[in-house]
């Protein structure tokens, strides 16, 4: 801080004299008839002796501003006071001018008293008028403001801001102290940032924002003489209201009349000002996520403060974090992607309107970062007015009989992300995924074929009168959609028709804890009680024999990461609101940066990968996705490389949906978030289906993206270990079984019997023929006489012996 030279009158006469009037001046205002006894000369004069010579400065409370990912396009605003610092030369000077009219004429003159002041205030008040002079400069105003601000107590408060002669004692003190540190520019500054204008306007920043919407460099005469008129009384003077109206225009003219007085502007200049009628353009700043810069940003808004709440470096409790966020003045720039945003938005109202029970929400996070690009759901995030209530009924009958409302069009619930109560959704098939890592990590590669009954007796143990229990058993019994037995499948045509007695021996297997573990290490969280219980140890997870069915409960968010981490090659980022944060200054917080780690390795990543092209309609690296797709029309809406899955619960309560490209992942669920048990059928592919919103958001976010191409997995992981398979043709059946079984394979024998040159019935052949892998399923044909022997696989469906129609009709999503 720069020191001026002061002379000796106004550095020791100046403190003596201060000190002297310091009390009188009070006690003439309070007890005039007393004020000339001398005890109040002389107590002012020990005590101001006795001050305090330094001035601790706290920062004044900042508004913090959050961006989207662009860094220009506003989010939202955050504060405890709507300010922000500005430096001098960012203020109009004939707003300086205008300040020092108002408030300190000889400001550039004194030392931060005003001898002559002090003296008339004294004068006046000891007269006995009505009238009350104070004597603050507008360095003590500034000293004042500066002590409230840096008070730890709100006693201190009250001590900064009372009418004492202590009070005027410690202002003049300080003043002359601060006058000898800083220039009278830079005091200015602080003052101007520091003051109030009303209106929750703090600081002449906010100020120009919200009487006038433009930057106080640009403000004109009648503006900042308004402007500097409000710091006297900002109540009292409010432009925005009637009665304050009049007020505000008769204190700007006589501030303007002062600005005249001190020659900072020509009279006609003040003439021409005072000619202009007061409009008030500007309006408050709004603060929070229910006043997003647009409708639906504020579920992201939401996420994006709980996660500031969750992060100990801003703070030990959570009254510091909120305290930091609404008051440290931070530029933050959010991982908020506008583009994918509106598509997201626009495209979850296109599917469900705001007042319908079912919530169509949709998540989307960029692989590789997980940097959360969109949150959207077709509701209002909003308190509902419990004065004037518009959320509709109830959907739970039992909380509709009690009167109760539901949270519905309106909600600040953290429906997407979870918490607060809100633990997630069933996401059906969705699940198989994990399964499939899990399988590919024992070493089991996607080739691997199991024929795949209507109904498959596991191993697992459920209650006998469950009624997925195997009838008078205690075994889990699953089936497929539609009750068809889905035949031989590899994981590609298996996870493309989403077969699910396909995927819960593949399950048992491999173990449903390691399962659950992968799912894990994906990011599923088991928020649910009895999801947490069951994946809590390898032994509680060991029979859960529907996880792979997707049983357990997720949210939007986890479900979109869990699938872009594959898509990163199984780097996992945990999902962040944030790319960007820095403080007033400019330094940027490093706790912005992506948190990532691999947690599975490359080769089963992109085997997975691969195996989710099919059911969206894109085709894997082998192409033996089979013929039956769940939701095939992605690849074709898209126009770009895509992998996910569908899937469904029980009776439809949920519908779910993941598509992604290299650089989105987005995942839609549909669900009655008030009533679980819905009564209501969650759609797929219909207009007003959960398929429509997931695939719009990915068109969206793609548009004008590079089309880049997942890599294919290597051959050992896609194909195994494949060995020759026996010649049995025009074998008796027991025999041919007897030596495909003895060279490692699982046969079994064809219900269809085909034209062949052997006996009738004799092996007509295998399916497939030739090679496949070691203890995969190898069908056995058998001959009904009368033709030409098959030369090949004659098994609809191509390699791997995956039927065109495995089971169930296309699109149609399965457990």
């Amino acid at each position: 801080m720069r020191k001026r030279d002061h002379n000796v009158l106004t550095n020791a006469a100046s403190l003596l004299i201060c000190g002297l009037l310091a009390g009188v001046v009070v006690a003439a205002a309070a007890f005039p008839a007393v004020a000339m006894s001398g005890l109040a000369a002389k107590a002012g004069a020990e005590t101001f002796g006795a001050l305090p010579k330094e001035l601790t400065v706290a920062r004044a409370p900042q508004i913090s501003y959050l961006l989207a990912a662009d860094g220009k396009t506003p989010l939202a605003t955050m504060y405890d006071e709507n300010r922000r610092d500005v430096k001098l030369s960012d203020v109009s000077p004939i707003m300086q001018k205008a300040i020092i009219a108002a408030e300190d004429h000889d400001f550039y003159k004194h030392n931060g008293v005003d001898l002559n002041g002090v003296a008339r205030a004294f004068v006046n008040n000891s007269s006995g008028t009505a009238d009350r002079q104070g004597a603050s400069t507008l360095t003590m105003q500034y000293v004042r403001l500066a002590i409230a601000y840096s008070a730890t107590h709100p006693a201190d408060v009250v001590a900064a801001t009372e009418d004492t002669s202590a009070r005027k004692m410690r202002e003049m003190r300080y003043a002359i102290q601060i006058d000898k540190e800083l220039s009278k520019d830079e005091i200015l500054e602080r003052y101007l940032n520091i003051a109030a204008f009303g209106n929750g306007a703090y600081g002449i920043y906010a100020a120009s924002q919200v009487y006038f919407n433009k930057h106080p460099k640009n403000l004109k005469i009648e503006e900042a003489a308004m402007l500097a008129g409000l710091v006297k009384a900002p109540s009292s003077f409010d432009p925005t209201t009637k009665s304050g109206y009049p007020l505000a225009v008769a204190r700007r003219d006589y501030v303007i009349n002062n600005m005249v007085e001190i020659g900072a502007i020509s009279k006609e200049e003040g003439e021409a000002a005072k000619a202009v009628k007061l409009e008030v353009k500007g309006k408050r700043a709004p603060n929070g996520c229910v006043s997003t810069n647009e409708k639906g940003w504020g579920f992201f808004c939401d996420y994006f403060y709980r996660w500031w709440m969750q992060q100990p470096e801003f703070g030990s409790t959570s009254y510091d974090r909120e305290r930091r966020l609404k008051s440290g003045g931070y530029t933050i720039v959010t991982t908020l992607d506008p583009q994918a945003q509106r598509g997201a938005d626009k495209a979850v109202r296109k599917a469900k309107k705001e007042t319908a029970k079912e919530a169509a929400m949709v998540a989307v996070v960029e692989p590789g970062t997980g940097r959360v690009r969109a949150l959207a759901v077709n509701r209002n995030f909003k308190l509902d007015d419990p004065n004037k209530p518009t959320n509709k009924p109830h959907s739970d009958p039992k909380q509709r009989k009690k009167g109760k409302l539901g949270n519905y069009p309106n909600t600040v619930n953290p429906l997407l992300t979870g918490g607060d109560g809100i633990t997630g959704y069933q996401a059906g098939s969705t699940f198989k995924i994990f399964t499939i890592v899990a399988a590919l990590e024992k070493g089991i590669p996607l080739s691997y074929t199991i024929n795949a009954p209507q109904t498959f007796k596991s191993e697992y143990i459920i209650n006998s009168r469950s009624p997925a229990a195997c009838p008078g058993t205690h075994f889990y019994c699953p089936t497929n959609s539609g009750k068809k037995a889905g035949g031989v499948q590899n994981m590609w045509s298996a996870f493309s028709a989403s077969i699910n007695t396909y995927f819960v021996p593949l399950q048992q297997q491999v173990g449903a804890e390691n399962v659950v573990d992968a799912a894990k290490r994906l990011g599923i969280q088991f928020r649910q009680s009895e999801d947490a219980k069951l994946g809590s140890t390898k032994e509680a997870a060991h029979q859960w024999g529907a996880f792979t069915l997707g049983v357990s409960q997720t949210t939007p968010l986890e479900l979109a990461n869990a699938y872009a981490t594959l898509a990163a090659d199984g780097k996992y980022c945990e999902p962040i609101p944030v790319q960007e944060i820095k403080d007033p200054e400019g330094k940027k917080l490093d706790i912005a940066n992506p948190r990532c780690e691999k947690r599975i390795s490359t080769e089963v990543a992109r085997a997975a990968v691969d195996a989710a092209r099919c059911p969206v309609g894109d085709n894997s690296s082998t192409s033996k996705c089979g013929g039956s797709r769940t939701a095939r029309t992605v690849k074709g809406i898209v126009d770009a490389p895509v992998a996910g899955k569908s899937g469904t619960t029980d009776s439809e309560k949920t519908a779910s949906l993941v598509a992604m490209t290299k650089q989105y992942a987005v995942a839609g669920i549909m669900a009655d978030p008030d009533w679980p048990q819905t009564n209501v059928k969650m759609k797929h592919n219909q207009t007003d289906g959960i398929n429509p919103p997931v695939y719009e958001t990915l068109k969206a976010a793609m548009k004008g993206k590079p089309r880049i191409n997942f890599e294919p997995p290597g051959k050992k992981i896609s194909e195994g270990d494949q060995r020759s398979i026996p010649d049995v043709k025009c074998l008796a059946l027991d025999r041919a079984k007897s030596r495909i079984e003895g060279a490692g394979f699982d046969a079994i024998v064809s219900d269809v019997r085909v034209t062949s040159n052997c006996p009738p019935g004799t092996a007509a052949g295998t399916s497939p023929s030739g090679r496949t892998i070691k203890g995969g399923v190898v069908t056995i044909q058998v001959s009904s006489g009368g033709g030409s022997t098959p030369g090949s696989d004659t098994t609809p469906g191509g390699p791997g012996g995956a039927p065109t129609n495995p089971g169930r009709p296309p699109g149609r999503p399965n457990g």
